[in-house]
């Protein structure tokens, strides 16, 4: 029997066999996302450049996004490092009509969020796995928060790279992510007029434009990067498909209701 600790050539034959195994193996069997996104951080394809893409941050500097102090810029990252509000961008409100792209990290249990349009409108962040909301769709990553569950999870598990897309043409929402489209719906097709509602309750006016881009601390880290948008010209022609979104369990529909009634109560005592 060949003993392996006395014998230096099959220790070092049998170390390249294991680094060759472990590369051959895909990212997230690795432990890494290195092969989970499509582009090099914070550039854009020439794709996005002829659709006039523009890179809201470079990587390098927060210009032009408004903050307390507790968002840093590190590795390439917008980094919600402690407590202290949301960071937003100052430079220009978000179109009427637009197509936004960006790559998002969330820590352990992370809530976070992306408000693109004026009120309580926002593309959900979350560790859907270890957050409390992540037993609601309609409060998981990729919803439209507390209005339109996605139609499945796409997540990766936190700690990995994510990517988000909203698209806003007239009266249509959809929300990608990870390159599946996960929303896909016309706010003013009757079919959806429970959700609206709850939308509203909430504070938001989906008929509302003029938002600036905003992005959330909800009291845990996050990490933003390759943030760009363009403005979706009026000639246009948005691809649909049939959107179902996913079921929302019982309990978690009770919860739901109560936190409705309590916002419908405070509202009444506001008047």
């Amino acid at each position: 029997m060949t003993n392996l600790r006395s014998n230096p050539h099959t220790r070092l034959h049998l170390s390249i066999v294991v680094l060759a195994m472990l590369f051959l193996l895909p990212a997230a069997a690795r432990g890494d996302d290195a092969g989970d996104l499509p582009s090099t951080p914070n550039t854009q394809s020439e794709e996005e450049q002829k659709l006039g893409f523009q890179l809201l941050f470079d990587g390098r500097a927060d210009a032009g996004w408004k903050h307390n102090g507790n968002w840093v810029v590190e590795d390439g990252t917008l980094f919600r490092k402690e407590r202290g509000g949301d960071i937003t961008y100052t430079v220009a409100q978000v179109p009427d009509d637009f197509e936004l792209r960006f790559e998002w990290k969330v820590s352990k249990g992370c809530n976070s969020g992306v408000y693109y349009r004026p009120g309580q409108y926002e593309y959900q962040i979350l560790d859907d796995a270890n957050s409390p909301y992540g037993e609601n769709p309609r409060q998981s990553a990729a919803s439209l928060f507390f209005c339109m569950a996605p139609s499945k999870d796409a997540t990766r598990p936190f700690g990995r790279w994510n990517e988000g897309r909203i698209v806003g043409l007239g009266t249509v929402i959809q929300h990608w992510l990870n390159g599946e489209k996960v929303i896909d719906f016309d706010y003013t097709d009757p079919r959806w007029e429970e959700e609206v509602e709850l939308l509203r309750i909430r504070g938001a006016d989906l008929a509302a434009r003029g938002a600036h881009l905003r992005l959330q601390d909800h009291g845990a880290n996050v990490w933003f990067r390759s943030i760009r948008w363009r403005t979706i010209p009026p000639d246009e022609q948005l691809e649909r498909s049939d959107f179902t979104p996913m079921p929302i369990p019982e309990e978690a529909l009770r919860k739901e209701r109560e936190r409705v009634e309590r916002m419908l109560k405070a509202g009444d005592q506001r008047q």
